[in-house]
């Protein structure tokens, strides 16, 4: 099937009209009609080769949401006219331990992503930035009825991506959460904190997020540059959850964790880190990693956000306005997710 997108064909090119082929449906397989699709990061990261070597042409997009148009014969979990979405992965090996716990995004044999990639079979996958795409019915969630189809596009990646952390280590009643930096991720972070119950403050290096981050939720504001402050806060925190890429010196945000305090990283910086052990080994602190979440907890945050009444901050934008969007995703300038309408493709 022909379908209408937005490619790079090459890196660092801007982004064009361009078609591509979605394949026949199989069996277990789910036609979307795409009706939102979210501008992350990483798309800017991957079609530039900031991160590694690219597949092109590229057609980003791993933030989608959509009408189910046809379903194979074998799918008994949608039908035409469910509202659906996609998020970063579209395939795994379901065999090995992590797949069988529900963990598919940390699949022993890796994840097939949504795009620059490649499935099992050498098949390169293409992504949201387009008009339709055809998925394996088990990487399909439900996007339940509370939420709009355009906030709930980046819950598929941003939304998964600070939720997975804060239920991992414990977010809750009586628990003292840090958010670091307030982007498509950290506006996602205080708001699912602050749904769980746990008392959240936003940790920045700009004090003019003071304001939107208690609009969003957070209890408080903690500003890097102000050492009376960060004094005051050390060893108070049980969680940080920290969004930023940018490389920063993370001796004075470690020195927040309480004894067995966990900063969990989800931005993903490009240039490797520096830090002392001392502040970690003197308080049995830890500093982790997670990667977006799982088929199940996937299914779980977009219950638990129509549950509680909230999605993502959006501003929707058509095909035609991407590369004026990447720029200014680049310069921090958008509150807080791009959501491109796929009926401008």
């Amino acid at each position: 099937m022909e379908t209408a997108a937005y490619a790079a064909m090459s890196a660092g090119a801007p982004l064009e009209p361009h078609t591509i082929e979605r394949r026949d449906l199989r069996p277990h397989d789910v036609l979307i009609d795409i009706k939102y699709s979210g501008i992350c990061h990483s798309d800017i990261h991957q079609a530039r080769e900031e991160w590694f070597t690219s597949i092109f042409p590229m057609v980003p997009g791993h933030e989608i949401a959509g009408i189910v148009s046809a379903v194979g014969s074998d799918v008994t979990d949608f039908k035409p006219g469910d509202r659906v979405g996609v998020g970063v992965f579209v395939g795994a090996c379901m065999e090995c331990d992590n797949c069988k716990r529900g963990l598919e995004n940390y699949c022993f044999k890796g994840f097939v992503p949504t795009y620059n990639g490649k499935d099992y079979e050498g098949t390169v996958m293409h992504g949201g930035y387009s008009s339709a795409i055809v998925v394996e019915d088990h990487y399909v969630l439900h996007i339940p009825d509370g939420i709009e189809l355009d906030v709930a596009a980046p819950l598929l990646c941003a939304g998964i991506t600070t939720y997975s952390p804060l239920r991992e280590w414990g977010a809750g009643p009586g628990k003292k959460v840090g958010i670091m930096g307030l982007g498509g991720l950290g506006h996602m972070g205080v708001k699912h904190a602050h749904a769980m119950g746990a008392e959240v403050t936003l940790i920045s290096h700009s004090p003019s997020k003071e304001e939107d981050a208690k609009r969003l939720g957070a209890d408080h504001f903690l500003l890097l540059s102000d050492k009376q402050a960060m004094k005051d806060n050390a060893m108070t925190f049980d969680l940080i959850v920290n969004t930023v890429s940018a490389p920063i010196d993370l001796n004075p945000v470690i020195n927040l964790l309480a004894t067995d305090g966990t900063m969990a990283y989800v931005g993903l910086p490009d240039k490797p880190l520096e830090m002392s052990i001392f502040p970690l080994n003197m308080q049995r602190r830890r500093i982790a990693g997670s990667n977006i979440g799982g088929i199940r907890e996937t299914q779980e945050m977009l219950d638990f956000c129509a549950e509680h009444g909230y999605a993502s901050d959006v501003e929707v934008i058509s095909a035609d306005q991407i590369n004026e969007a990447w720029e200014r995703v680049v310069n921090s300038d958008v509150r807080y997710r791009f959501v491109i309408d796929a009926s401008t493709f």
